[in-house]
């Protein structure tokens, strides 16, 4: 759904701080500086590719977590990627990479196209969103073959190629997925028979080395989630910037023991 804003022509360019400049592009890059939810400020890049219709999302939290998120517009995948720095002195090795892939739903983003053409006006602001989704929960019931993930989207392998063996989803998206006649021997469920939503939590799980459901958050704090359509002087309506949007997203998986989930130890 579209907001709609209807301003005199004389301030229209005062009030929009992000423009579309309708030229021909293909390959974009808007850098915005963006308050965390713990009030910290992030530099976080923004990339489209209008031709490969992709965008990507990347921006380094407080605790040094690079988080980058790209949506494939055509085969309607949405690809989360964490890089965890590891903690020495818990035994951790020197980073840890995670990937959670999902279905892409309509109207998440702007297009890729549009958002190829979008201009910041006054790039020394820091931003926050305009409107706050709240939090979507993911339960991971499932794994891709990597060697293979090239039939669901060819940029699984580039952004998850780190992540090896933890590149997770939903048994509820490869159902989708499969419907759409993609092919099955890229999933697997992980490990057969395991209820993941049954098992106890690594953050209560005392044994190190015991199998336990994980959970990760992370928060998009800001991307171009609607088109914002002005009123001139004829009497259509035209795309004359966009919408922002946060939204939090917490992910539950089965890892094989819980000295791949010291980060949940206190939550």
């Amino acid at each position: 759904m579209n907001a709609r804003v209807t301003l005199p022509a004389s301030v229209q360019k005062a009030f929009v701080v992000f423009t579309l400049v309708f030229s021909v592009s293909v390959c974009s890059q808007l850098t915005v500086l963006v308050r965390l939810k713990d009030g910290q400020v992030t530099e976080e890049l923004l990339e489209a590719d209008s031709e490969k219709d992709i965008i990507t999302v990347e921006f380094k939290q407080t605790d040094g977590t690079l988080i980058t998120f790209l949506t494939d517009f055509k085969r309607r995948v949405k690809i989360f990627h964490a890089l965890v720095l590891g903690e020495p002195e818990k035994g951790q090795s020197q980073y840890q990479a995670l990937c959670f892939i999902s279905h892409l739903n309509h109207g998440e983003l702007i297009p890729s196209e549009a958002m190829a053409k979008l201009r910041q006006k006054n790039s020394h602001l820091v931003r926050s969103a305009e409107e706050r989704r709240g939090v979507e929960q993911f339960t991971m019931n499932a794994v891709l073959n990597m060697s293979r993930s090239w039939h669901l989207s060819t940029h699984i392998h580039n952004v998850c190629g780190d992540a090896r063996d933890l590149v997770y989803t939903r048994q509820q998206d490869v159902k989708h997925w499969l419907d759409k006649g993609v092919e099955g021997s890229i999933f697997e469920v992980f490990p057969q028979g395991v209820n993941v939503s049954g098992l106890q939590s690594c953050s209560s799980t005392t044994d190190p080395w015991q199998p336990c459901s994980c959970t990760y958050r992370l928060n998009l704090e800001w991307f171009p989630c609607q088109l914002k359509y002005c009123r001139g002087q004829g009497s259509n309506p035209y795309k004359c910037g966009i919408k922002s949007c946060s939204k939090g997203y917490r992910f539950d998986f089965y890892t094989h023991h819980k000295h791949l989930c010291l980060w949940d130890e206190d939550t």
